[in-house]
């Protein structure tokens, strides 16, 4: 008797597994598969900019996922198991994305060919350099209109991919990682929603940061990272243009020394530069960008700049470097500007794109007459740059320009100030404003600045290493800079008339960690050390030399402190901006958690 029960049990076990488990399970991974190739092809259709195909191709993965949503439904009765509860979730997740992307999409269309994308005939390209912009800028409000419904369709996916527990999961499955691939694709989720999140308001007032409710003025600072200061690089030049309902005017470009020049009375120059700088005893607001959290060095810019004869009141500051006008002319190709011709081709005499040795000679070699506003120039090529990516259809070129203008400021080669609260906390939260940030873990922060030491930053490499142990109870960290220049000194005989790029690097070196560390040893800075609180963190100041055709190293080890026992699974390293091929080596207890280009700020 016993034997038939158990036999009838198996027999209702192994029907129902059929049907209720096995069936569902190969039905789902049928529709599955066609999926995952529409959403790769889908994937490959956005990188075309054609707007029509990509409504195709989304309706087409739409009516996919719709097939396999259905098929997913016949599981969710068993939603009691947290592993089906996860399935579920996730697949709701999905529906929310695709909706979200669907009414992007349908959001855009009508405006397609304004923001980068192919729209079939359009009348836009026929339309003047200036009016392209100023179209593209009065259409925005309606292209927002949607996004409140778009945001809240991704909060809604977001709520459903914080429910899954990758910690259910086995680390593997055979061969296949299992758990790390799913906290991998969550992070990416969460990350992507919490982008959304935070641009909303930059977003939301594109209308007005370009001036559609009244004039905006803006200052642009251009910043020279081969001569690199804490913010970036040296204050070079600077322009100001305004901006209504999308059009543009520059007022003025003129070299920082006539800003500097404008101001009756410098004050005597703070600790900072009477230490490390060699035979400068004022404050010059040249010199200003001293602190590498950029909202703090805005305000000792202001503290000069409110004396300027110059000054004017702007409504925001775009700081930006050498990279982005290479990135521009790599877009664009060779530009003219005050009559020279500008290349992003790499120039023998300085192997570097042409356009910087080209910046360099016109500005810095020395002549036997004066040279008023010689770094004007600047302005100059950047409104050549700005008129002819306007020149264009906006579908040859305007995604990508965009695409790689958002790439410079994730690594800090455009920052970003605004005098509305609202729009400098949004841009706080992008990570575009250059802020030295709040972090509730570990943290890291290595800031290098050149005080006379020529062009040298664009010869130095850099490799920042650090390294974790635990030594009797404290967590003891050891972070190792090792600076190489490879090539030789410069002529730097003015009367010969000698172009001086490379040059001894006199290098003013801070290294921020977590208040209330301790340092244990600093070695290789060649003046005493300094330690002191700023900014929310303890730094360790030094100072150091690197010859052309030489090398240095610093090694600085500290303890952190008790109060991050429990917080320090978390490390937060933040990129210098302005910075550029630094390498950064990251091991905690002897294992490598990091090896690689250091471009963006790292949180491990």
């Amino acid at each position: 008797m016993k034997k038939r029960i158990l036999f009838f049990f198996v027999v209702v076990l192994a029907i129902f597994s059929y049907f209720f488990i096995y069936t569902p399970y190969q039905k789902i991974k049928k529709t599955a598969d066609p999926l995952i190739a529409a959403a790769k092809e889908l994937k490959t259709t956005f990188t075309k900019n054609d707007i029509d195909l990509l409504n195709n191709k989304l309706s087409e993965f739409g009516d996919k996922y719709a097939i396999f949503e259905k098929e997913a439904g016949s599981v969710y009765w068993a939603s009691f198991i947290p592993y089906v509860a996860d399935f579920k979730n996730g697949v709701e997740a999905g529906r929310y994305v695709l909706t979200a992307g669907q009414e992007t999409v349908k959001t855009i269309t009508p405006y397609a060919d304004l923001i980068g994308f192919k729209k079939g005939q359009t009348s836009f390209v026929e339309r003047s350099s200036e009016d392209r912009l100023q179209t593209a800028i009065l259409t925005l409000d309606k292209v927002l209109g949607n996004l409140d419904k778009i945001s809240s369709d991704i909060s809604e996916a977001e709520k459903r991919i914080n429910k899954i527990d990758p910690k259910r999961y086995p680390e593997k499955i055979g061969s296949t990682l299992v758990r790390s691939k799913i906290i991998n694709v969550k992070e990416q989720f969460v990350g992507m929603a919490s982008l959304f999140v935070d641009a909303k308001p930059l977003v939301k007032k594109l209308p007005e940061i370009f001036g559609t409710d009244k004039e905006k003025t803006y200052l642009l600072l251009f910043q020279n990272d081969k001569e690199r200061r804490a913010t970036g690089g040296f204050l070079t030049a600077y322009a100001v243009f305004k901006v209504k309902n999308g059009k543009l005017k520059i007022e003025k470009s003129e070299d920082i020394y006539s800003l500097d020049n404008s101001i009756s009375s410098h004050p005597e120059a703070p600790r900072e530069i009477l230490t490390y700088h060699k035979d400068v005893y004022k404050f010059n607001i040249r010199d200003s960008n001293l602190s590498p959290d950029l909202p703090t060095s805005v305000d000792l810019f202001n503290s000069l700049y409110k004396k300027s004869g110059s000054r004017v009141d702007y409504d925001g500051i775009i700081m930006l470097d050498s990279k982005v006008l290479v990135d521009m002319l790599t877009i664009f190709g060779d530009t003219e500007a005050g009559g020279v011709v500008f290349s992003a081709s790499i120039d023998k005499r300085c192997d570097c794109p042409q356009v910087l040795y080209k910046l360099f000679d016109m500005v810095d070699r020395p002549t036997p007459y004066l040279r008023e506003n010689r770094k004007g120039i600047l302005g100059e090529l950047m409104y050549a740059l700005f008129y002819k990516a306007l020149g264009f259809s906006p579908s040859k070129y305007w995604g990508t320009l965009a695409q790689q203008m958002f790439k410079n400021m994730q690594e800090k080669h455009i920052l970003l100030y605004f005098t509305d609260k609202e729009l400098q906390t949004s841009v706080e939260k992008l990570n575009f404003a250059g802020r030295i940030r709040d972090f509730d873990g570990d943290y890291l922060h290595v800031n290098n600045v050149n005080f006379a030491g020529a062009k040298s930053n664009l010869f130095v490499s850099e490799i920042i290493t650090s390294q974790t142990k635990n030594e009797g109870g404290r967590v003891v960290r050891e972070v190792t800079i090792d600076y190489r220049n490879p090539y030789p000194h410069s002529d730097c005989n003015l009367e010969r008339g000698g172009l001086c790029l490379n040059a001894t690097l006199r290098n003013w070196l801070r290294v921020y960690v977590p208040k209330g560390s301790t340092l244990l040893e600093f070695k290789g800075s060649e003046k005493k050390v300094q330690t002191y609180d700023e900014l929310g963190k303890t730094v360790f100041e030094g100072f150091l030399t690197v010859n052309p055709l030489g090398k240095a190293t610093v090694v600085v080890r500290y303890s952190l402190p008790a109060s991050l026992s429990g917080k320090n699974d978390r490390l937060l390293i933040q990129k210098q901006a302005g910075a550029d091929d630094q390498k950064l080596k990251v091991e905690i207890n002897g294992k490598k958690v990091y090896d690689g280009v250091f471009d963006v700020d790292k949180e491990l």
